[in-house]
């Protein structure tokens, strides 16, 4: 692997369509697992109004903010549809079965 990655967890840590939480210096991250095994990590606030997204539906390669159902892409982090937002996205990966950030993008 190249870059600054930090090690996370287990892959099975983290429910299929769910998230887990990781805190850092710059706030809260949430890493996301779709149903295929992907993973995509956001910042875990909604810039609507400051939901945490870990707690969303997630669906496909997006999820829903649990406060007002924002649809965000886990790719690029913007809102999808009418809403207009957008949250920072962090490289994320798996080797081994291990979840791995690049913190060299954290800051």
């Amino acid at each position: 692997m190249t870059g600054t990655w930090t090690l996370v967890g287990p892959l099975a840590d983290i429910p299929r369509q769910g998230a887990r939480v990781v805190k850092t210096r710059n706030g809260c991250i949430a890493v996301f697992r779709t149903a295929e095994d992907e993973v995509f990590a956001l910042n875990d606030s909604c810039p609507h109004k400051g939901g945490p997204l870990s707690e969303g539906i997630v669906h496909g390669t997006s999820v829903t903010c649990p406060l007002h159902a924002w649809v965000f892409d886990l790719n690029s982090g913007t809102a999808q549809g009418a809403d207009v937002g957008q949250v920072p996205t962090w490289p994320a990966r798996v080797e081994g079965g291990q979840v791995y950030l690049d913190i060299g993008q954290l800051g």
